[in-house]
Order: C-alpha cells, then structure tokens, then sequence
C-alpha cells in the first residue's frame, strides 16, 4: 500500500498538488487497504493521515500502516478536524476525489486564497491498471463467478423461482470462498429475459424462455462480472438464431480487444455484426465497462467513448439483443487486456440447452 501512496504522491507534486483529501472509501481501501476511513490525506510533503470514528478505530490501528490513524470521536465534526490539519501544513493547492456542496463550500470558505479542486481521475488513471496482487484476487473473483455458473446450470429447474436460483448461485460462490456478491444478482426469465437490468423475482422459470443469469463474485474487495442465456428444453429456429447473433457477437469483440485500441472500436466491430444481422435496435446498451474494486470502472467501451484499452486492463465485454415481448440474450465475460490481446478469466458453457 505504501507503493500506491507513493505513486499518488509523484502525481500530486506533477500536478503540483499539496494536499489530496480522499474520501471514497473505495479508493481509501485501495490506497491503505482498509475500507473503513471516513478521508485520508496525503501531503505530497510526505504527511498522510487516516480519520477514522471510534467505532473503527481499533481496526484501523491494527491494519493501518501506510498512514497515521486519527480517532474522531461521535458528535465531533470530522471536516473541523481535517480543516486544522490543512492549514497547519500551509497548502496552496487542495485537491480531492470526492466532496459534497456543503463540504466543498465549508473547505473554500474556510482555506481563503488556497486553491481547491477535484481530481478523482489522478486514482482513477491508478486503479484502472491493475498490479499482480490485483489480478491474482481478481482471477479468484472470476473462478468463484465461473463457479457460480456451474452451479447455476446444475441447480435450474422448470418452476422454480428466480429468487431461488440466484440464492442458490450466491451460496455456493460464499461458501467457496467470496466476500459477497459484486453487484445483485440477476436471474431474469421468460419476457423478462428482455430487461437488460432484469433483476429477479419470484417469477418461476419455464421451459423453452430465454433465461439470463448476470453473476458476479468479490474476493478481497475485487470484483468479477458474467452472464450467460440458457434455456431449459429445445430453443426454437428464431432463439437459436438470437443466441448465435450474440455469440459471435462477442467472439468478435474478444478478437478486436487489445491493447492501444480504441474502446469505441472494439464496441463498433461487435455493433456492427448484430446490425449486419439485423438486431441493431435491439443493442440498447455499451459493449463492456471497466472492472476492478468497483463493478463499473474506467475503461468505458461504448461507439462515443474516446478512451484506450491499455495493457492490464480488466474490462466486461457483453454484448446483447433484448426484443420486448419476446425475450433478450445477453453473453459477457471479464477479461484481461494485454499487448498480445484478451484473456478470458470467467468461463463457463456457451451452450444455452442446459436441459431437456
């Protein structure tokens, strides 16, 4: 963790920044690997303060290295404290990752002349390429998902209810091992298979609909995202037709992504497939997103995004067609981008007869 601060900090003194307040609680988990602090600074003079309550404080304590830990106890205002610590180190450029109007109004009043900005990207640009750590947690995190589909695929039955399934896919993914899921579940059947972010009920699954099960495990605060369409019986001439769209779909994009490429670009080779086959319309959303601490990070790839895939880039790549009325197929994977290409870290059957 002390790395990471130092890599900020080399950041802070190009900006010439003197002061970096973080906030999120993701970034100061990845900064000092705990996720509980309410703001950490960073003096790029080499100062660098962790503010937690009481109720934290003794984890903290005992977890903390990169940083000073600071109690503030209940009832006591944290923005006072932090403010006191500012004006003593004399700044003249305050920045920040994240601060509401009220915060940010408070801290400007308060510094007068120092400047105060927000920089979320100078950790972002950090978090987006991930380490050897990162990737060793974030190819667990994929196991588990990949794990989770197994199950899936074992475990559904006609009748039994969206929320049963996605409990059963979430159990097993704990039980070997996840801190939870990534984002909530989704098992979304029948006419339903068309919401893109269908969610799950307590509708009961039939045979021959399109069933799309959206999974993600965590292990050590990294997340992994996967989705497959099954069917349970013989899909029909028109679903078969959908599902191979998608299929390849993907397989194209996979093939495009790589590093020094355009994220719009590999989102257009797999658009323009499904246009080519005539579901453009039914493409309602971007091709991937980043995937790291967070489930949605930078890189974005959708036809406006201007960005660069990089070496060590972990992104989704999950194209869709969803016709209302009918039904929707969606096939993602996570995968890891380098010089030579696109690795797959989640795996599962593209077959989507998972039973007669």
């Amino acid at each position: 963790m002390d790395l990471r601060i130092e890599s900020l900090r080399r950041r802070l003194m190009d900006e010439e920044v003197d002061i970096y307040l973080v906030a999120n609680s993701v970034n100061i988990g990845y900064l000092t690997g705990f996720f509980f602090g309410s703001t950490l600074l960073i003096s790029r003079d080499g100062e660098q303060i962790l503010y937690v309550y009481r109720v934290n404080y003794e984890a903290a304590k005992d977890s903390v290295e990169a940083a000073e830990v600071k109690v503030i106890d209940s009832g006591e205002d944290i923005l006072t404290e932090i403010l006191k610590d500012i004006k003593a180190l004399k700044p003249r450029m305050v920045a920040f990752d994240s601060m509401n109007a009220s915060s940010y109004i408070k801290v400007k009043d308060s510094l007068g002349d120092v400047e105060v900005k927000p920089a979320s990207k100078l950790i972002m640009s950090m978090r987006r390429i991930k380490d050897d750590e990162e990737l060793g947690f974030m190819r667990r995190a994929a196991e588990l998902t990949s794990l989770g589909m197994k199950v899936a695929y074992e475990t559904i039955k006609p009748g039994m209810k969206e929320r049963e399934l996605a409990a059963e896919i979430e159990y097993a993914m704990r039980r070997e091992g996840s801190d939870g899921v990534a984002f909530d579940t989704i098992v979304a059947s029948g006419k339903r298979s068309a919401y893109p972010h269908g969610g799950c009920t307590d509708n009961k699954i039939g045979k021959g609909e399109f069933i799309v099960i959206d999974i993600g495990a965590k292990y050590m605060g990294y997340c992994s995202d996967m989705t497959r369409t099954v069917i349970l019986g013989e899909p029909s001439r028109r679903q078969m037709e959908i599902f191979k769209v998608v299929a390849e779909a993907q397989r194209t994009a996979i093939k495009h992504a790589r590093e020094g490429i355009r994220c719009s670009e590999v989102d257009y080779a797999s658009r323009r497939f499904i246009e080519e086959m005539g579901y453009g319309e039914y493409f309602v959303h971007g091709l991937g997103h980043g995937v790291g601490l967070e489930i949605h990070e930078p890189p974005t790839l959708n036809k406006k995004s201007m960005e660069t895939l990089k070496s060590r880039d972990v992104i989704t790549i999950e194209p869709g067609i969803y016709i209302p009325g009918f039904g929707g197929v969606r096939i993602e994977d996570t995968v890891l981008i380098s010089g030579d290409g696109a690795e797959k870290l989640t795996d599962a059957p593209y077959n989507p007869n998972v039973k007669g």
